[in-house]
């Protein structure tokens, strides 16, 4: 491992300098990786493993009508590479479960008598391991228990891997009954496509995970654009201006400086009167939403979240339910709003007029040339 220093703190980070790929081939070269799920992160996963030369099957639901079809356009064939969820835990030596979490949780009977002595459950995900008093996942105790996170979408761990990149992941070892646990979790960090692998135990990830996605990331973000949006409105400010100032200005430009140099960087680049209210209202906004942070924190900890999350994802109609969550947040001024300014963006935006009119004048010179010519 080789050791950074993050914040003064020094780290010990797994790279491909250290574990090359052709190291992860050695130590899968006699594995077959069944992958239970092909929604969010399955895909990337499985498609980046078999592109690095990873020997690789799929399960999921025969019946389902998108993930099975979407399996099938990715290359995966019926009855070769592409199985139900039980035959492809049977078949495989690696088994990541890559279902949604309450997912996981409802096939989990069906799937524990088909993990052999030897084999390695793989998650990308604590969830179910941590909550396994809820969730009812309780591996056997002669198999691997092993973890590679990912920090980022199945889309962005699929798209890093094209463009010859890589993603920040992090991994850890529940169990290791085999002796070969850590370097099976290292191979499979960097085939599926990882360009630095981070220790971590199952707890700290999903503790972490839970609050970031339900606080900075997601949950805390869009709470924070909508209430910004609505103080602007109510004060008289058009819908696209709004928007432009709470969402626009922020994803277009200000949040891909702090991404390339950091917060320090963009405040030292951005207008003297922007420099001043940013520094002075960040202490306030960090005041005002401590509270809230240490909250959804021992929310996550005590199982509160997820015995909400269980619930939820298991009833019968929540993909209704969340249809209209989402449809109520599509159909708010404020992304209605959003929709129109996206289409207005330079690389959106259809040919303007100025365009369309130099155009036709170099169309009309250039025929005037060949005429000439001819001539």
């Amino acid at each position: 491992m080789a050791k950074i220093k993050f914040g003064g703190v020094a780290e010990q980070v797994v790279t491909r300098k250290e574990f090359p790929l052709s190291k992860a081939r050695k130590v899968l070269k006699k594995e077959t990786v069944a992958v239970l799920g092909y929604g969010v992160q399955g895909p990337a996963q499985a498609l980046n493993m078999r592109d690095n030369g990873i020997r690789v099957i799929i399960g999921q639901w025969p019946g389902d009508k998108v993930y099975w079809k979407k399996a099938i356009a990715d290359g995966w064939v019926p009855g070769k590479t592409l199985f139900s969820l039980e035959e492809a835990a049977e078949r495989g030596t690696i088994i990541q479960y890559l279902i949604s979490d309450a997912g996981q949780m409802a096939q989990w009977p069906k799937i524990k008598p088909h993990l052999k002595e030897g084999d390695a459950l793989y998650f990308s995900h604590g969830f179910s391991i941590v909550y396994s008093k809820q969730t009812g996942v309780i591996p056997p105790k002669n198999i691997d228990v092993i973890m590679v996170a990912p920090k980022g979408s199945g889309t962005t761990v699929r798209r890093n891997f094209l463009e010859g990149t890589g993603i920040n992941s992090s991994f850890a070892v529940h169990r290791d009954y085999t002796g070969r646990a850590d370097e099976r979790t290292l191979a499979l960090g960097i085939a599926i496509g990882s360009g630095y692998l981070f220790p971590t135990t199952f707890k700290k990830e999903v503790y972490s995970d839970l609050t970031g996605e339900r606080g900075v990331l997601m949950g805390a973000l869009a709470g924070i654009m909508e209430a910004q949006y609505r103080v602007l409105r109510k004060h008289g400010h058009s819908p696209s201006e709004a928007f432009n100032e709470t969402v626009e200005e922020l994803t277009q430009s200000l949040i891909r400086l702090v991404g390339e140099n950091g917060m320090d960087w963009m405040y030292a680049n951005c207008s003297t009167t922007a420099q001043r209210g940013a520094l002075d209202w960040r202490h306030e906004f960090r005041k005002a939403v401590t509270p809230v942070f240490n909250r959804l924190y021992k929310s996550v900890a005590s199982g509160k979240e997820t015995a909400i999350v269980l619930k939820a994802n298991s009833a019968r109609d929540y993909r209704k339910k969340l249809d209209k969550e989402l449809e109520e947040m599509r159909n708010s001024e404020m992304w209605k709003a959003g929709s129109a300014v996206r289409a207005l963006r330079p690389e959106r935006a259809s040919a303007s007029p100025a365009k369309s009119s130099a155009r036709k004048k170099t169309k009309k010179k250039a025929g005037t040339t060949k005429r000439a010519k001819k001539k």
